[in-house]
């Protein structure tokens, strides 16, 4: 059986859906969910995660030929927006500074393994909304649904065409993840009201597709 080791944030555990197993017999997917892992914060050695040392540990112990990486919701939902308004910088100076950390970290994995990126999820917590530890905590920040959603949309634009030109995979769903108003799909969210991800059924189907001929 051949594996993959999965690496990203809260999103990933999607990753272990039965779904995968039956679409993708052969494979084993070694999913490695570091909860609030952000592009931003790779590169810091403070950040709390520690996202990237252990991401590192994991790289350096798989046998695995493939890797697939998820990363930046938090980074377009939340961190982005809240360290714009801490340090009274642009939101663009923030996004960069993500887009170059993830650019940075995929050329690194990029040396010694076929990569495969998937595109951020869209933001799923509305405007004005309290219920959840994550709503919680991103409450500081003002941004709307609207503007976080066009800054994700962005980010994975960017980053798409970063792995275009360095013949790295990438799996875009915006499109097929995109409702109306400029805002995530309804048929996406969770049915739990306090779970910001998506539903697991829904988006499986979703990266199963998009996996379909790249894994």
């Amino acid at each position: 059986m051949q594996e993959i080791l999965v690496l990203g944030d809260s999103h990933t555990p999607v990753f272990n859906h039965p779904l995968f197993k039956e679409k993708f017999p052969n494979l084993f997917f070694n999913v490695l969910t570091v909860i609030g892992a952000t592009a931003s914060g790779l590169e810091n050695p403070n950040s709390t995660t520690q996202a990237y040392p252990v991401f590192r540990k994991a790289v350096r112990q798989t046998t695995a030929k493939q890797i697939i990486v998820m990363l930046g919701e938090v980074d377009t939902g939340f961190v982005i927006w809240y360290r714009a308004q801490k340090y009274q910088e642009p939101v663009a100076a923030m996004m960069d500074k993500a887009i170059a950390n993830y650019s940075r970290f995929l050329t690194e994995l990029n040396l010694h393994f076929e990569v495969l990126c998937i595109s951020a999820p869209l933001p799923t917590i509305q405007d004005g909304n309290d219920w959840g530890d994550i709503a919680n905590a991103r409450r500081e920040v003002t941004a709307s649904q609207v503007e976080r959603t066009a800054l994700t949309l962005e980010f994975n634009r960017i980053m798409q065409e970063f792995c275009l030109q360095n013949d790295i995979r990438y799996i875009m769903l915006d499109s097929v993840s995109l409702g109306d108003g400029g805002i995530v799909k309804t048929e996406l969210l969770n049915s739990d009201c306090n779970n910001h991800h998506y539903d697991p059924e829904q988006y499986s189907r979703l990266l199963v597709e998009g996996l379909a001929g790249a894994v």
